[in-house]
């Protein structure tokens, strides 16, 4: 379902929208494009706060927009960021994220066009999940 034009399509759906990233504090801004599995794409980017708490990141934002939605299946995420290497996402928006797609597969691309890939129930071993609810 992901092709070279589809990853191409969301890495810059990534960079494009981690221009509009508000991080003040941390200067390092992030951008995501989360595409669910019926085609459609969704961008967050990180937005920080004087409360640290408060603020939110990329990945969360584009989850959030994409079940606002109603989408609920997902085949791909794109992370942009300005570091030298890639980086996954944090433990947060992994968790989130795995609510509804633990065979999630994530790029995490860097300004030079060179990325990481991984599959996020790699990325978050024996994650707390809905089995332990029941």
């Amino acid at each position: 379902m992901t092709n070279a034009n589809t990853w191409e399509r969301l890495r810059q759906a990534a960079f494009d929208v981690r221009a509009e990233a508000y991080a003040p504090y941390s200067n390092f801004s992030v951008g995501a494009a989360l595409l669910s599995r019926d085609g459609r794409t969704f961008v967050g980017c990180n937005v920080e706060n004087a409360s640290y708490g408060a603020s939110i990141c990329a990945e969360r934002g584009a989850l959030t927009s994409a079940v606002a939605a109603g989408a609920r299946e997902f085949a791909a995420l794109v992370v942009a960021t300005g570091a030298r290497q890639a980086t996954p996402p944090c433990g947060i928006c992994r968790q989130a994220l795995l609510e509804f797609a633990p065979n999630l597969v994530i790029r995490s691309y860097v300004e030079d066009g060179g990325y990481e890939e991984y599959v996020l129930r790699d990325l978050l071993p024996h994650a707390f999940d809905r089995s332990q609810l029941e």
